[in-house]
Parts: C-alpha cells; sequence; structure tokens
C-alpha cells in the first residue's frame, strides 16, 4: 500500500516537472531560439509591439490626466464660477456654508485681538485709543467675511466642476476601454518586471505611508484637506472615527493581496518583504 502511494506521488511529481528539469529545459529553449533563423524578426516584432504599448499607454495617461484637470478648470472659471457668484452675491449676509468654517473665523478674529493688546502693551502701539481698537477689529472682521464667503462660493464651484470632471473620467474610460486595457497590461508587465528588492521596497513604502503606526496625522490632513474643499464641517468624531477604522480596513485588504496574489505570482518578492520589514 506504502509502495503503491509513493508511486502514484512519483508519479504526480513527474507529471508536474517532466523528466527534464525546468532550469535545462529552458536553457534548450533558450538554444533553440538563438538558433531560429526567424529569431531575429520576431525579436523585432516584439520591440515594436512593446514600443508601441509604451507610447499608446503614455499618451493615454497623460490624456486620463490632463483632461478631467483642465475641463475642471474652465467649467470653474466660465460656467459654474460666475452663476455660483451671482446667487452667492444675491444672498444678504451669506458668509458660512459651516459651523466650522464660523468658528476658525472667530478664532482668528480673537488672535487679532490678542495681538493688538499685546502691541498695546510692549508699547508698539503709542496712545491706544478704544475707538482705534474697533476700527481695527472692524477692518479685520470685514476681512475675515470677504475671505469666507470666497471659500464658501469656492467650496460650492468644487462640487459642482469635480462632479462633471469626475464624470467625464468615467465616461473616458467606458469608451476607451481598448486603450485602457493596453495600459492596464502595461503598467502590470512595469510593475511585475520590477526585482524583489523594488517590490519590497514599495511595499514597505505604501504600507509605512498609509498604514503604518505614523500615518494618522498623514490621514488627518487629508481629511482636513478634502472636507474645506467641498465646504463640509469639519467634525472631529467624524475624523477620528475615520482614521481609527479606515487604515485598519486598508492594511487588511492589503494583507489578503499579498496572501492571494502576490505570495502566487512572485514568493520571492513576499519572501524579500518580510526580511526587509524584520
Amino acid at each position: 500500500m506504502k509502495y503503491w502511494n509513493l508511486k502514484k506521488i512519483n508519479q504526480s511529481t513527474l507529471n508536474k516537472t517532466g523528466v527534464i528539469p525546468r532550469s535545462i529545459s529552458k536553457i534548450f529553449d533558450k538554444f533553440k531560439k538563438e538558433l531560429d533563423p526567424n529569431s531575429e524578426v520576431e525579436a523585432l516584432e516584439e520591440f515594436k509591439v512593446a514600443r508601441y504599448q509604451t507610447v499608446a499607454s503614455v499618451k493615454y495617461l497623460l490624456f486620463l490626466l490632463i483632461m478631467p484637470v483642465l475641463i475642471n478648470q474652465l467649467s470653474k472659471s466660465f460656467i459654474f464660477g460666475p452663476f455660483v457668484d451671482y446667487l452667492w452675491n444675491r444672498e444678504e449676509h451669506a458668509v458660512f456654508l459651516n459651523q466650522s468654517q464660523e468658528e476658525r473665523a472667530f478664532a482668528e478674529l480673537q488672535r487679532f485681538e490678542e495681538k493688538i493688546h499685546f502691541e498695546v502693551l510692549i508699547g508698539k502701539i503709542n496712545y491706544p485709543s478704544l475707538a482705534l481698537i474697533n476700527y481695527q477689529m472692524t477692518e479685520k472682521a470685514l476681512e475675515l467675511a470677504i475671505n469666507y464667503a470666497n471659500e464658501s462660493s469656492s467650496a460650492i464651484k468644487n462640487i459642482l466642476a469635480d462632479f462633471l470632471s469626475g464624470a467625464i473620467f468615467i465616461s473616458i474610460i467606458l469608451s476607451t476601454k481598448r486603450q485602457f486595457s493596453i495600459l492596464q497590461s502595461f503598467v502590470n508587465q512595469l510593475i511585475y518586471s520590477l526585482s524583489d528588492t523594488a517590490k519590497a521596497f514599495l511595499i514597505i513604502l505604501f504600507t509605512d505611508m498609509f498604514v503604518g503606526f505614523h500615518s494618522p496625522h498623514g490621514w488627518e490632513v487629508i481629511i482636513e484637506i478634502i472636507l474645506r474643499h467641498f465646504g463640509l464641517p469639519e467634525s472631529r468624531d467624524f475624523i477620528f472615527i475615520f482614521i481609527s477604522t479606515f487604515p485598519v480596513v486598508l492594511d487588511t485588504i492589503f494583507k489578503y493581496w499579498i496572501f492571494r496574489y502576490l505570495n502566487k505570482i512572485s514568493p520571492s518578492a513576499v519572501a524579500t518583504y518580510h526580511n526587509m520589514n524584520e
């Protein structure tokens, strides 16, 4: 019975690997290819195909990056800009979109008032009067009102322009599936042609930047910028919940990708990654 099982294992292994080792068979294949009289023609054709793929991918990538940005800026300046400014100026005392803007404006006005009192104490402002201080405070308040009114109207413009550019970006991808598949194959070939050390370096750089122990500070800045870009309230509870959950989910997905796909495609890169990470 044991002999029969051992025979089956040897037979299955022989079927997988073959009689001749793969390294030797690769050498014979390479030698046979070099002796082939049509090898130069085939190499030239492969070079032409690779060149066409590279040029087409670079052009398509530049088109995907430039076209939405160009449409975003043009629509914001000539379509949504005048329309939003007209409607926004019709609203009396329309300054803030949310409470976060009010809190930031009040904090800036308070700091300005403290600065004036400090300059009075150190003698930088001579013979201060209550009327002068009130005048400076009024000027600063009007300046803040203009700045935050422009920020609020810009947020509305950003929402409309980003929605339009995003819709155009998706429509471009859906209407150019052939070019997108060429770009996808080019990116895959470029990534998988990297050395194991380079792959491990990029993996460590990506994980430390987005899911590392110091990434919450970066995520906090990014979320605040996005919320201000769209004029949304900067809720600290939402930011902290996002920071405590999203990097964990991203780290889990990334580990699953390493275990499920990269470990099959390039196990040496995974081993190099673990060695460098230790």
